[in-house]
């Protein structure tokens, strides 16, 4: 403490100094001034001569229109001394200014992000690629209807190198989850690895997005035909609706209520998507004819998003028929198979104690005596049947035969589809852990790893469930709100930028996905 008190001595009584000095110059300068003004009055003045009697002159008084020298001195010296103390003021402020360490200085450079904030940026980077890679394959997919492959293969191209770099990065991001690496400079350098693969994906659908528009001319004579194709599928999607809600009742009638689990409200959501699209294609039509190509191309796309968004609820409706009529076709093969895996693992367990052999062994034939009842008086689940037999044989750790592995396919294949099909139509709400956790169950299922396919698949499902629980349903407390908004803002279709929900999002990264108008033609 003492030190530190002697240090600062110095400090203090040099600036101490230095005002006096400045104080002692001023005074000088002021003092020679006034002696300079006083010399020169008394030699300027003349002689005063002796007055005439009568008259009374005063001889201190100037003459009438004459200036002395004391009128110009006087003023330039105020002047100088108002120059001399203005300067040293501004001097001593911006030293000041330079040195100061408290924290009321705003320093020019700004500072360094944080883990945190660089956690942030790669979960928003994340979810932003993804929602791009969703939208351009949805709108790529009116636009291969009606120019055909060859016209857009490009886009498709980037669209497919766009799909690489979001899996990179959702990779990263799942190893990030796990906590791999542990290093913490790595760890940062991992998130950064993510945001430098999500802005490639990004830049790559960027790239395309106005070569696409002119394709399209959707603001020109183009409209009309992309208005075709849209009424055209949204005519198919109607019939298709219709059935899937008999397809529904059926499977209500033949199996256990679990099997709808995955589907459930899927017929009331796709309704409601194509009640938004019915609303905007009329709104595009109409705003065509008054020779609005603007806000009819954005009528159009928000039409084609909510289209796109229906096929997918009631495509998983139909996807979940075919699953469990394929799943109880192969359930007794499955059981016999499974019962020939139980008789190997009791001629000798490769890997397990006979302990923990025999445990396995009893748990085994619970589950497939259950499965057997739960078939013979029915109604029963043929999927989650399927589910617990190939997990019960997996844990034999002796191998699985061609029937029981194809079952376990079947299953995660199930799984992972009823994932995507629920993120896909809820991606408003969702972050980026179930994502990442998709793309791993697409991975591990690529890679024939069925089970972890599965495990992961039900994992990205449950998380997407919690995401749009927590977020809520937006515009539901808003009376004037157009039907099907909601449901349009939940699904991305809309990007709720404006408190009319924003522009429909379209073909694109980040830069060019909310455009509102197309590029003019060169």
């Amino acid at each position: 403490m003492t030190s530190s008190l002697i240090r600062g001595r110095p400090r203090r009584a040099k600036a101490h100094i230095r005002v006096r000095v400045a104080h002692a110059v001023l005074g000088a300068v002021v003092g020679v001034g006034w002696l300079v003004l006083s010399v020169r009055t008394v030699v300027a003045e003349d002689p005063v001569p002796a007055a005439p009697a009568g008259t009374v002159v005063s001889a201190a008084a100037p003459q009438q229109g004459g200036t002395s020298t004391a009128d110009l001195v006087l003023p330039l010296l105020a002047g100088v001394a108002a120059l001399v103390l203005a300067g040293y003021g501004y001097l001593r402020r911006t030293r000041r200014a330079r040195t100061r360490t408290t924290p009321g200085t705003v320093s020019a450079a700004p500072p360094a992000p944080t883990a945190a904030d660089t956690e942030r940026q790669a979960r928003t980077a994340l979810v932003t690629a993804d929602d791009c890679v969703r939208t351009s394959r949805e709108e790529l997919s009116f636009v291969q209807r009606r120019f055909g492959g060859p016209d857009t293969e490009v886009f498709a191209h980037a669209l497919r190198a766009a799909e690489t770099e979001l899996s990179a990065a959702c990779a990263i991001w799942r190893r990030y989850e796990q906590g791999i690496p542990q290093d913490p400079v790595a760890r940062r350098q991992a998130l950064v690895g993510v945001i430098g693969r999500c802005a490639e994906a990004g830049r790559r659908l960027d790239s395309g997005a106005a070569e696409l528009d002119l394709l399209r001319d959707l603001e020109g004579p183009g409209l009309g035909e992309a208005l075709e194709t849209a009424e055209g599928r949204f005519r198919e999607l109607t019939g298709r609706t219709l059935t899937a809600q008999d397809t529904l009742t059926a499977l209500h009638e033949r199996y256990a209520p679990s099997v709808l689990w995955p589907v459930t409200g899927y017929v009331e959501q796709a309704k409601d998507r194509l009640v938004f699209a019915t609303a905007r294609l009329n709104e595009a039509r109409q705003t065509a004819d008054r020779d609005d190509g603007e806000r009819a191309a954005r009528h159009l796309r928000a039409a084609e998003g909510a289209v796109s968004q229906a096929e997918i609820l009631i495509g998983g409706v139909e996807r979940l028929a075919t699953d469990l009529r394929q799943a109880a076709d192969l359930l007794p093969a499955t059981l016999t198979g499974a019962e020939a895996e139980l008789a190997a693992a009791r001629r000798g367990g490769r890997a397990l104690t006979r302990g923990e052999l025999h445990a396995r062994l009893t748990h085994a034939d619970t589950v497939l005596a259950a499965v057997r009842e739960e078939r013979t008086t029915g109604p029963y689940d043929p999927l989650d049947a399927l589910h617990r037999i190939t997990r019960t044989v997996r844990r034999l750790e002796n191998g699985r035969s061609g029937v029981v592995s194809a079952a376990a396919h079947l299953v995660a294949r199930s799984s992972v589809a009823a994932a995507e099909e629920f993120i896909a139509v809820h991606r408003a709400a969702v972050g980026p852990e179930s994502r990442a956790r998709l793309a791993e169950a697409i991975r591990d299922l690529s890679a024939d790893h069925a089970d972890e396919a599965d495990t992961a698949a039900r994992a990205a499902r449950e998380r997407a469930e919690q995401d749009v629980r927590t977020h809520g349903t937006p515009y539901t407390d808003t009376p004037s709100a157009a039907p099907g908004l909601a449901g349009a803002v939940l699904g991305g279709i809309l990007l709720a930028e404006d408190p009319d929900a924003g522009p429909p999002a379209s073909y694109g990264g980040p830069e060019t996905r909310s455009r509102r108008h197309s590029p003019n033609p060169p």
